[in-house]
């Protein structure tokens, strides 16, 4: 099935989008979240396609009559490249840009290009640094195409185009170890910080949610920050710390902001930006924010959990947000903006808020409140005194 994309704004790049349906049950039939990946990364959509198939096809993921409309279409709506919503390997992106005599990109590459757009301090640029290398790695024959040239023709073998290809590989090699042992000395800076946020006795409260669900808006608005806040996908990419007091508690509290996470988030960026999800890991409590204005929340829930469980931090106890209350018709308003909800088979504490307007803030802050008070009564006097001076 493919469809226009007029309605989608913007400049940039024309790109078609298309998507497969093998039966899973989180298929974005209308590709709306690719949509707004597309956009985000500066791109603008012209047509969507979908089709639906038992199991990806080895050589061209599509089959080869999918692929000829793929090509008709594009040739149609003026588009220069073509983005997949599915992970594709390199043998299928090569054979695809083949066929189609077009960029061909996936849903993980599209992500890793929106992560090194957005990324500002010197961790965040490390992180996506160190994915889009791994990334890259594996795709040799098609973003170093161009050696191609060099091997002396068809049925050619070995020369400076064979040699040039190897060189490329052991640098980026070289590359992805520098990387990895600049990240690792991000890691220890962070975890001394931590030491001595323990030191102080301080909880701290880490923002995680699927992405645009109004943990930067709701952030600012707790802590009276101006962490930047958009209405689009991965607005935020870079861990943000604030001290958040507590009335009702009497004390201060350290508030941090995450990194969105989204459906089949690579795993190389789950484990480049380990540093950054160290905050979630380490946390005394999670505040997962929810927009509930999305009707495919429970699955964005779900994608969450999942990453949750990916980097240790499944069972740090919860607090469920359900954001965007101003954005809920009058038919949709909770009967009570407090309840339960359960998560993976446990009932979580829920609140509905509006971080834009406020309501429900009061709430938020009595309940977080609570909690902290309930963790200074359960700590006994050895978890209370201080850490020897000689910890290493």
């Amino acid at each position: 099935m493919s469809t226009p994309a007029s309605s989608d704004a913007g400049g940039g790049a024309l790109v078609l989008l298309v998507g497969v349906d093998f039966g899973l049950p989180h298929f974005d039939g209308e590709l709306e979240e690719l949509g707004l990946l597309a956009q985000t990364a500066g791109l603008n959509p012209v047509a969507r396609l979908t089709c639906k198939r038992k199991a990806p096809d080895a050589a061209l993921f599509v089959g080869s009559g999918k692929a000829d409309e793929i090509r008709t279409l594009a040739q149609m709506h003026g588009a220069v490249e073509v983005l997949f919503d599915q992970s594709l390997s390199p043998a299928q992106q090569r054979n695809l840009e083949r066929h189609l005599e077009l960029p061909v990109s996936d849903r993980t590459f599209l992500i890793l290009e929106i992560f090194a757009q957005r990324a500002r301090s010197h961790e965040g640029k490390l992180q996506v640094e160190l994915a889009r290398l791994q990334y890259l790695s594996t795709r040799l024959v098609r973003r170093w195409s161009h050696l191609e040239r060099q091997t002396g023709g068809i049925g050619a073998r070995g020369g400076p185009g064979e040699k040039q290809i190897e060189l490329d590989r052991r640098m980026i090699g070289e590359a992805i170890k520098r990387t990895r042992e600049r990240l690792t000395k991000v890691k220890r800076q962070r975890s001394t910080q931590r030491r001595q946020r323990d030191r102080r006795d301080t909880f701290t409260i880490s923002l995680v949610g699927y992405t645009n669900a109004g943990k930067s808006t709701l952030f600012n608005a707790l802590v009276k920050a101006r962490a930047y806040a958009a209405d689009q996908l991965f607005a935020t990419l870079d861990t943000t710390t604030r001290q958040l007091y507590l009335g009702d508690a009497g004390r201060s509290v350290s508030l941090s902001d995450t990194v969105g996470f989204i459906r089949d988030l690579p795993h190389g960026l789950v484990d480049a930006f380990q540093a950054t999800l160290q905050e979630a890991v380490d946390a005394d409590l999670l505040l997962h924010v929810v927009d509930a204005s999305n009707p495919h929340f429970p699955e964005q829930m779900d994608q969450v959990q999942r990453v949750l469980h990916e980097i240790g931090a499944a069972d740090i106890p919860q607090l469920l947000v359900f954001n965007k209350l101003d954005a809920l018709g009058a038919e949709l308003q909770p009967a009570l903006l407090e309840d339960q909800y359960e998560v993976e088979g446990q009932m979580v504490p829920r609140l509905f808020v509006s971080a834009r307007s406020g309501q429900g803030l009061d709430t938020l802050r009595r309940a977080l409140s609570a909690r902290v008070l309930a963790a200074q009564e359960d700590m006994t006097p050895a978890d209370a005194a201080p850490l020897p001076a000689h910890e290493e």
